[in-house]
């Protein structure tokens, strides 16, 4: 939810304005308010005035800090990116680090599963937004990639877990409104698929959709999928990182 002037969403961010704002109320605080609200009951529930209800203050004092929404969603962004774990050294070389940026990612958005609603085309220029930028492009470094290699590389991989990560939300989303566990889905649907499914028409079909509804229990596993594209994705990076080398 990009706002159309940087500048004030950048000085809510970086929080230039709060020698000014009220003492007893802050950024930090109506921040938190809105993540929790986000976080319970979704982006569409979120505005100025749940907000301030939650607080306890008038919706107008919130103004003071923040000047509208749009700027509220960027500073919800940039405070949960702090959230992820960031360990000096991850053993394993290149590919261990982007696997547990990727997992890390993976967790967040699962945690709060309204970053999947937020546009993601122009990022948060903000200090929590920075600093997981930086330590994140660290995994590749030094590893014979171009700065706009290093970029593309980080991208694709947390594009990916973006990717997965709101497949897997919409089907626990799916399982909380239906009160059915993709298990239970299929089993319902079964005796009805076993009579019009004809494995001689669909061969492949029949034959593929078996086994992976055997191995998982449902027709999609968002954490096998997740991890057997992170998988692939990684095998792609290290063809790059190869042919840099020479190898």
């Amino acid at each position: 939810m990009a706002t159309e002037d940087p500048a004030r969403t950048l000085a809510v961010l970086w929080r230039t304005n709060e020698r000014t704002a009220r003492k007893d109320l802050g950024v930090d605080r109506i921040v938190a308010a809105a993540v929790e609200l986000a976080d319970a009951e979704g982006l569409a529930a979120l505005s100025m005035r749940r907000v301030a209800d939650r607080l306890g203050v008038g919706t107008m004092s919130l103004y003071t800090h923040v000047p509208g929404k749009a700027e509220l969603v960027d500073a919800m962004v940039d405070a949960v990116q702090g959230e992820t774990e960031r360990p000096a050294e991850v053993p394993g070389g290149w590919r261990a680090r982007l696997t547990h940026i990727a997992r890390q990612n993976w967790d967040l958005h699962l945690r709060h599963p309204w970053l999947l609603e937020v546009e993601a085309h122009r990022s948060v220029l903000g200090p929590g937004v920075t600093a997981k930028y930086d330590y994140e492009l660290r995994a590749v470094d030094g590893i014979g990639l171009t700065d706009v290699e290093m970029d593309s590389v980080l991208g694709l991989v947390l594009a990916h877990v973006r990717a997965a990560a709101r497949v897997a939300v919409e089907a626990d989303r799916a399982r909380r409104r239906t009160g059915l566990t993709d298990e239970q889905w299929w089993q319902a649907a079964a005796p009805f698929l076993a009579r019009v499914l004809d494995p001689a028409r669909f061969p492949v079909a029949a034959r593929v959709g078996a086994a992976a509804g055997q191995a998982h229990g449902a027709a999609y596993h968002g954490e096998h999928a997740f991890t057997f594209g992170l998988e692939r994705v990684l095998d792609g990076i290290e063809a790059l990182v190869r042919s840099r080398s020479g190898q």
